[in-house]
């Protein structure tokens, strides 16, 4: 008997009997109606990474609708998506896997889930990291800490030199970061978001 692999339109999967609870968690988390997917594969068909993804969008979404946590918090999928939001545009029910993605990586990363892909996890925590301490992103220092976070050695971590030199010469990167004047209001905002979080941690 042939049984065809996860990422198509049917499998294994299909026998499964689907777990609410965990849903309503994540649609409350990324204000997204997963429930209302009906696996029309528009965003797999449309989605420019699908040739990376281990698991097609449309199956992540019918994942979460069967409780496979373990199965969704491991995919390469959820790391890989750039939230280029082509998802949402070709939904017919408006749904915005991107927003999704984000929530799942902030539950894998709430559990200690070492990621598929760490480089992309390292930019994920990086990039919000710099955000929360300043309001807005600054390259040069962003940079930096992600390499280092990454585990990036030797002349990995300077393989980007000359191209900085040449985009700070041209005025395309500040030398010096620069915040925002309201940091204290970002700071609550990321405050708020996490102690949300909490409340419904899975």
């Amino acid at each position: 008997m042939t049984v065809n692999p996860p990422g198509t339109a049917a499998g294994p999967e299909a026998r499964l009997a689907p777990a609410p609870d965990w849903a309503r968690e994540v649609e409350r988390e990324s204000a997204q109606p997963v429930s209302l997917c009906y696996q029309c594969q528009k965003c797999s068909g449309g989605c420019p990474l699908a040739f990376a993804m281990d698991v097609l969008p449309h199956r992540l979404i019918r994942y979460v609708q069967l409780g496979q946590k373990e199965r969704v918090w491991q995919s390469r999928t959820v790391w890989l998506c750039a939230a280029c939001r082509t998802c949402a545009a070709r939904c017919p029910n408006g749904i915005d896997i991107a927003a999704v993605a984000d929530v799942l990586k902030q539950q894998a990363m709430r559990r200690g889930l070492v990621a598929p892909e760490p480089s992309v996890q390292a930019f994920h925590q990086t990039f919000l990291s710099s955000l929360r301490s300043r309001g807005r992103m600054h390259e040069l220092t962003m940079l930096l800490r992600f390499k280092l976070k990454a585990g990036f050695k030797g002349s990995e971590l300077s393989q980007d030199l000359r191209l900085g030199l040449a985009m700070l010469r041209h005025g395309k990167l500040r030398l010096l970061p620069e915040g925002v004047r309201r940091t204290r209001e970002i700071q609550a905002l990321f405050a708020r978001a996490q102690e949300g979080k909490s409340h419904g941690a899975v």
